[in-house]
């Protein structure tokens, strides 16, 4: 990361209460015929979360607010469990080797990055997943799973690289399955805690920006 990374991950109890989820931006021309020209601005979404909605005791307060005096602010980014999306599978279905079309061989490639495609009938986007879960990443080449010792995992930059004696034919699908993180910023440098208030139910506003590696 551009501006420092801390491969730490906030408390598992202060994401699972949080809210958030991708963000687009797109701009729209009205035309004369009252049809619309639409443009995408970003690529790829990106994701915001609001933290302070995880919060249940005046625990939970003091950690988050130690976890981000640790992270300074906004300057070092950190690793957030989506509560709803951090798996190549389906919420609730296991992981397997096969969830993710990951790249197709061609006798020499051993190098792939973790994606996942998100689709229908209509279209399809991919995303590239750059915080994979350790000892969460399982890789299939034509349908067969490989052992973990025929493969290595980068896990900063979600990098998978095949052992020689892995090497996929040409033509071989390589496909993979694993848990996963988001990496994010806190989004402001201040946070403001009202005791009382946060005692009769009214919680402090902490958001999270997905960045890019």
């Amino acid at each position: 990361m551009p501006a420092g990374f801390h491969e730490v991950r906030l408390p598992l109890r202060l994401a699972l209460g949080a809210t958030g989820g991708p963000s687009r931006r797109t701009d729209i021309v009205a035309l004369s015929n009252g049809g619309e020209a639409r443009n995408a601005r970003f690529a790829e979404a990106r994701r915001r979360y609001d933290v302070g909605t995880g919060l249940r005791g005046v625990e939970d307060l003091y950690e988050l607010v130690a976890f981000f005096e640790a992270r300074q602010g906004e300057l070092y980014g950190f690793r957030f469990r989506d509560p709803i999306d951090h798996s190549s599978a389906p919420l609730g279905q296991p992981v397997t080797a096969l969830d993710q079309a990951i790249g197709i061989g061609d006798a020499t490639r051993r190098l792939f990055q973790l994606v996942k495609t998100y689709g229908d009938a209509g279209s399809a986007t991919v995303r590239r997943i750059d915080k994979p879960v350790e000892g969460s990443v399982r890789i299939a080449v034509a349908d067969e799973e490989l052992p973990s010792e025929h493969f290595t995992v980068d896990h900063a930059t979600g990098q998978v690289t095949l052992a020689a004696e892995a090497t996929p034919e040409a033509g071989a699908a390589v496909t993979a399955g694993y848990e996963f993180d988001v990496p994010v910023r806190f989004d402001t440098d201040r946070i403001e805690v009202n005791l009382a208030a946060f005692r009769a139910g009214s919680v402090p506003t902490v958001p999270l920006k997905e960045i890019r590696p």
